[in-house]
């Protein structure tokens, strides 16, 4: 499936949308009732397609997002790393922000087509690689930047593992999460909190506490 395939895949299947706590942002999402959802992992696999998580802008990431916004200085002339950037609602935040780069990272490659396509509707440019990451070294940036990412335990462990070495090499982390299973109770410190309305049929809630941390 080459790129274009993808972006029209992403534009049949969302809409233009602008999220109640970034409203600066507007975004091509599905939402909870869209057909895409209604699909079950075993359907999208079958026709060769992961789960689409880059068609809803998750509570972490926009919370992640309000944050950067709304303290420029924290991303404003910095080279930046979005990790599993998904929407690319992040990233973009931290374009729009004043980050000198952005590299917007994701395996998945409708995550390419979703996240340029919302670049573009945003005005913003940023840089997108499908390389994972966490199979190499601690990138050379300033700030690396992951929200929504401890759903699962080993790839929460590998995830902190790979943070935890690019903080020692002198890189900081932000970190937004709403409360997954896996998020690591102790060496993050906590920057702000938001309450983000979400899909109660994606998320279990209608609202969810989106916390801002800074890892130690």
């Amino acid at each position: 499936m080459d790129l274009e395939f993808r972006r029209d895949f992403v534009r049949e299947n969302t809409r233009p949308q602008r999220l109640a706590i970034v409203p600066e942002l507007v975004l091509q999402l599905a939402g909870g009732a869209a057909p895409i959802w209604g699909l079950t992992e075993a359907q999208l696999g079958t026709l060769g397609l992961p789960p689409p998580y880059w068609s809803y802008a998750w509570a972490g990431g926009q919370g992640l997002a309000r944050y950067l916004l709304d303290h420029p200085h924290e991303v404003a002339g910095k080279r930046v790393v979005d990790f599993a950037t998904g929407s690319g609602v992040v990233a973009i935040a931290a374009a729009r922000a004043g980050a000198a780069t952005v590299l917007a990272a994701d395996i998945d490659p409708f995550c390419e087509a979703a996240a340029g396509l919302n670049a573009e509707l945003n005005g913003v440019t940023f840089t997108f690689t499908l390389a994972n990451l966490l199979e190499l070294g601690p990138p050379n940036a300033d700030l690396i930047l992951a929200g929504d990412v401890w759903y699962r335990g080993p790839l929460a462990d590998q995830l902190m593992a790979w943070l935890a070495a690019a903080r020692a090499a002198g890189t900081r982390v932000l970190l937004g999460d709403p409360g997954r299973t896996f998020f690591p109770p102790t060496g993050v410190g906590k920057l702000a909190e938001y309450a983000v309305p979400t899909i109660g049929e994606l998320e279990g809630a209608n609202v969810m506490r989106a916390t801002v941390w800074e890892l130690a």
